[in-house]
């Protein structure tokens, strides 16, 4: 099983290494903002940025599992709205499992790390959006969330290939 870290210091290591998770899940086919063939150059200023908001205390926080040679094997980011009305709650987003790892209870294992990482920030609350048509909604309502709204064919995978956003919530274990 992986060993998570909350927070890690983001070295250009790292970087590259979350970059490369980013880039193999994508072209496996995973719903993590992209739709395979991509590259490094293609993610890379995403990464970036989305890095950059975990970084020195920024407002995001990210949680990154590490497979036994020490490479990043699944990771996920909390997001914060920035909004002093929405402290107490953050959307999960970027979750994501390297596909060789696929199967091996990496997800579930990162799915319980998240919910740890929130309970260290003093949350309430997680959220994320699932794309429709991969059966993602069973993956996360088996670690708890619950579906709580629909968007019909919010997201354009391909010309004549439209799917739901579901949004889906759980409640952190002392505010069940």
């Amino acid at each position: 099983m992986p060993r998570f870290v909350i927070s890690p210091e983001i070295s250009p290591e790292l970087f590259d290494d979350l970059l490369d998770c980013w880039v193999d899940v994508t072209n496996a086919g995973g719903a993590v903002g992209w739709v395979p063939p991509v590259s490094a150059d293609d993610i890379g200023p995403t990464a970036t940025t989305t890095f950059a908001a975990c970084a020195d205390g920024g407002p995001d926080t990210l949680v990154v599992g590490f497979d036994d040679d020490g490479r990043v094997a699944c990771w996920a980011v909390l997001v914060s709205t920035g909004h002093s009305l929405m402290t107490h709650w953050r959307t999960v987003m970027r979750v994501m499992v390297h596909p060789k790892h696929q199967g091996e209870g990496y997800g579930g294992e990162l799915m319980r790390a998240v919910a740890e990482a929130g309970t260290r920030l003093g949350l309430e609350s997680l959220r994320l959006t699932a794309r429709g048509g991969l059966g993602l909604e069973q993956f996360y309502a088996r670690h708890g969330y619950r579906e709580v709204g629909r968007v019909p064919r919010a997201i354009r995978v391909a010309e004549g290939d439209d799917r739901d956003e579901i949004y889906m919530v759980t409640f952190l274990p002392e505010n069940a």
